[in-house]
């Protein structure tokens, strides 16, 4: 079973503090300039995310809007993001390191993506607490941001983050099939996600 696509009041399972509902995926930006406070703020937030034997694989690349690494940003994107992203106020490419040192020696850091998908969610947790709005982006040329932005090899390009403050009334400015999605998506019962002891038995 998934989740279908349609509008539906989020109600948690279980109690839980309200930003985690409250919080979703939008498209529909002001535009507006990002103020200092709120982008390193953001990635301040992203900063203290936990990560296996603290290695703290994240790094961010971001661009402002109006500058010239924000039209570079906006060349790395597929056109189906083209179509919304450049209305945000910022982008934030999240890489994240493959290698790590243990005792001295160069190892391969096995959690380096799911430590920053940790940073990830912190980063836009916070983004939500301040009145902002973020999007994951994985539809983007991952090669060639590589090369224009002189990532290194041993660094895995994760996701840009589109960042911007939210406009209910751009929402008529997106493309018709962007309008029918733009809104808060449900998730699936905890009772299909969470399972005691062990994996349930899958029925063919």
């Amino acid at each position: 079973m998934t989740a279908t696509l349609q509008p539906a009041a989020r109600k948690a399972d279980h109690a839980i503090d309200p930003q985690f509902i409250e919080r979703w995926s939008q498209r529909s930006y002001t535009g507006e300039a990002i103020p200092d406070e709120v982008l390193f703020s953001v990635l301040e937030a992203a900063r203290w995310a936990p990560s296996g034997s603290n290695a703290q694989p994240w790094r961010f690349i971001y661009a402002r809007r109006g500058t010239p690494a924000w039209d570079v940003f906006s060349g790395f994107l597929k056109p189906g993001n083209q179509r919304w992203a450049p209305t945000a106020s910022a982008y934030i490419l999240i890489v994240s390191q493959t290698t790590k040192i243990r005792d001295g020696v160069l190892v391969k850091a096995e959690s380096h993506s799911f430590d920053a998908g940790a940073a990830w969610a912190q980063l836009a947790l916070q983004a939500h607490k301040l009145g902002w709005a973020t999007r994951a982006i994985g539809g983007f040329e991952k090669e060639q941001a590589r090369q224009a932005l002189g990532i290194p090899a041993d660094h895995a390009l994760e996701a840009i983050i589109a960042l911007g403050r939210p406009d209910p009334l751009a929402k008529a400015k997106l493309p018709e099939d962007l309008q029918a999605r733009e809104f808060p998506s449900p998730r699936l019962p905890l009772s299909e996600l969470a399972f005691e002891g062990r994996f349930p038995e899958v029925k063919p």
